[in-house]
């Protein structure tokens, strides 16, 4: 890209020669105007930005040092090159004061003001790429943040609601913002994947990285504000922000979900199938949004390769939703523990199927079949079974059978569950105990749950669960809270700068650092810094006195 120069003098002749004598195209620039003094530069500069700007000392009306003045009060971003006579040093050493790059003594030596310029140039380019690889970072810590506290609003965990803290701020204006949401996930019962269910948990973890690296990588080259979240096993949703002034676009959407399926087929040699929310959902109904997805592609008979759901038919019949309620409980009771709601789902569920006409049980077979799946899935992210367990549900799930020998494997899944629950309560709350200690001790580094969850041998989804279960915030709520409260501490105490307190609480982004900062305080670090150390000042010389 070709940068803008002006060229400022009082003296024709020394503009045209500026303009004839400078390799301009070389130093990749061009002269876009010139003025004989300053009024005229300036209003020139107020028009159209310059990237430089080469100026005489003495000219009428407005000289070279009140030109200067006027530019940087205006906030321009242009570099100043100074043209001065050798009886002008004093004015020249002045203006350098005022954030002049450099300057050239008359009569003008061509050869140094081209070397002058090149070098001031180079400098301003490298000041623009820090610039800008400075905004792409704080751009993708953002970006990252926004995922995990999308994940904790898509699962429920917290709300969007002027209460919550984290989510205030000029950064967040998810707020307003609405996405194009497509659920993808892997049929974990078909012949194609029976290979992946022999997988170590070692080889599943490094094969769910792989399709969050290549979703991302797709939707980054298309250049999508996103978030790819992995919902557990095999499963994610994919988050794709859209302009809030352009209708629904069922078509686009398709073609979306259309190039991530293809991209994970081509790099990871996987299968899987999408499921699209049939409009654009603001963040506050992001979760909604992703279980009337899911119940759909659980519930429909056929699983299409791409689908959208809620179907054009509307509401599922009273029978399904009852059918999916009741499924959902159960799960839900079994992921905590809660024993005597299990045995009370199940004899709920018991009756549903005996009060069934033949065509209608049926019917529900394969929607059985499917809430057997997805039990399954939520204990292996439990860890409730063995591997000599799974592999034995597997092998019946992959025969044909019954309404009674469905009702049996659930009825195995929950009693190892029961079995279970007493040890895993007390070892959950072990594990947590031992992630809050992790978490502490590493306040001052970039931490992931998928991290924390590692740490101490869980799943992140069952992580997640547990610690907003042990601990009643989510775990960045509660990481940057502490993170918070020590920054807090290191203001008020220490004479150590913003920059480095933001480092040692976690933060590589100052500017970043002082946006959560002041989220969660409602003052700047140098404000709350001023403000608490008079405070401290005020106590003690109140207390010398006394």
């Amino acid at each position: 890209m070709t940068g803008k120069v002006l060229l400022v003098d009082d003296e024709p002749h020394i503009t045209r020669n500026l303009e004839k004598v400078i390799p301009w195209e070389m130093l990749g620039l061009t002269v876009a105007g010139t003025a004989k003094n300053g009024m005229e530069a300036l209003e020139l500069i107020e028009a159209e930005p310059f990237d430089l700007v080469l100026c005489d000392i003495r000219m009428p009306i407005m000289d070279g040092l009140d030109l200067v003045k006027h530019i940087r009060e205006k906030g321009a971003e242009c570099d100043i090159i100074m043209l001065s006579g050798y009886q002008d040093f004093a004015y020249t050493r002045a203006a350098i004061q005022y954030g002049v790059q450099d300057y050239v003594l008359k009569p003008i030596p061509y050869d140094e003001l081209t070397g002058v310029i090149a070098r001031v140039m180079a400098s301003q380019r490298m000041k623009q790429k820090q610039l800008s690889e400075e905004r792409q970072k704080l751009g993708r810590m953002i970006d990252l943040a926004s995922e995990k506290i999308l994940y904790d609003i898509l699962m429920d965990y917290t709300e969007v609601s002027a209460s919550n803290w984290i989510l205030a701020g000029d950064e967040q204006t998810f707020h307003e913002q609405q996405f194009a949401l497509i659920v993808l996930d892997l049929d974990v019962s078909s012949e194609q994947t029976k290979d992946w269910r022999e997988w170590s948990d070692k080889e599943r973890k490094l094969w769910n990285f792989a399709v969050c690296n290549v979703l991302r990588e797709k939707l980054q080259q298309n250049g999508f504000h996103h978030a790819v979240i992995q919902i557990r096993d095999g499963e994610w949703c994919v988050l794709i922000e859209v302009d809030k002034s352009k209708p629904y676009s069922s078509e686009q959407v398709v073609e979306w979900a259309k190039a991530l399926l293809t991209a994970v087929k081509n790099h990871v040699k996987l299968s899987l199938s999408a499921g699209i929310y049939r409009e654009y959902a603001p963040v506050a109904s992001i979760s909604q949004a992703y279980k009337l997805v899911q119940q759909g592609m659980q519930l429909a008979p056929h699983q299409d390769a791409i689908a959208v759901y809620p179907e054009n038919s509307g509401a599922p019949s009273r029978e399904d939703q009852a059918f999916w309620d009741t499924s959902e409980k159960l799960i839900a009771a079994v992921k905590r523990g809660d024993t005597a709601t299990v045995g009370e789902e199940l004899k709920r569920l018991t009756l549903q199927l005996q009060r069934m006409s033949e065509p209608s049980i049926n019917r529900f077979k394969p929607m059985l079949h499917f809430f057997v799946l997805n039990l399954m899935r939520e204990m292996k992210e439990m860890g409730i079974f063995s591997r000599e367990q799974e592999d034995s549900l597997w092998r019946k799930l992959d025969r044909r059978f019954g309404i009674k020998d469905l009702l049996s494997v659930i009825l195995q899944v929950t009693a190892a569950v029961a079995d279970k629950s007493t040890d895993k309560k007390k070892q959950s709350e072990i594990s947590m105990a031992e992630a809050k200690l992790y978490l502490d001790r590493h306040l001052y580094r970039d931490m992931s749950v998928e991290e924390a969850a590692s740490h101490v041998g869980l799943s992140t989804s069952y992580f997640s669960l547990l610690f907003k279960q042990t601990y009643n915030e989510t775990f960045i709520e509660y990481v940057t809270r502490q993170r918070m409260e020590r920054a807090k501490a290191m203001l008020a105490g220490t004479q150590k700068s913003v920059a480095q307190i933001a480092k040692e609480v976690g933060y590589s982004e100052r500017r970043y650092f002082t946006k959560v900062f002041m989220k969660y305080t409602g003052e700047n670090p140098t404000d709350y810094r001023s403000k608490h150390q008079q405070e401290a000042t005020g106590q003690f010389d109140g207390g010398d006195h006394a």
